[in-house]
């Protein structure tokens, strides 16, 4: 039982701070989680408290390999506007 940290990684150091096992550090690129000491929080808080505190959608995944914090549940635009957006092809409403 561990979670990842992806590509997206800005390098804030946040989760480092928060995390309650000392399990993440500073890698070669992005940070990193040792998958022997994370514990997901259990038993300590009621969510992984580094993901809690990630300013970025998909940086940390689960370990089922799902974003704990998917697209659009920090921005709070929907996926497909936000990919509408970025293709170009999204009219915001007259008001």
């Amino acid at each position: 039982m561990a979670l990842t940290i992806t590509d997206k990684c800005v390098n804030c150091w946040a989760c480092d701070l928060v995390c309650p096992s000392d399990a993440i550090s500073a890698g070669a690129e992005i940070f990193v989680i040792d998958s022997i000491a994370c514990t997901e929080c259990e038993g300590e808080h009621a969510d992984p408290q580094c993901a809690a505190i990630c300013p970025i959608e998909e940086a940390i995944l689960d370990s089922d390999g799902t974003p704990i914090n998917p697209v659009g549940s920090l921005t709070g635009v929907p996926p497909e506007v936000r990919l509408a957006y970025e293709q170009g092809a999204y009219a915001p409403p007259n008001h």
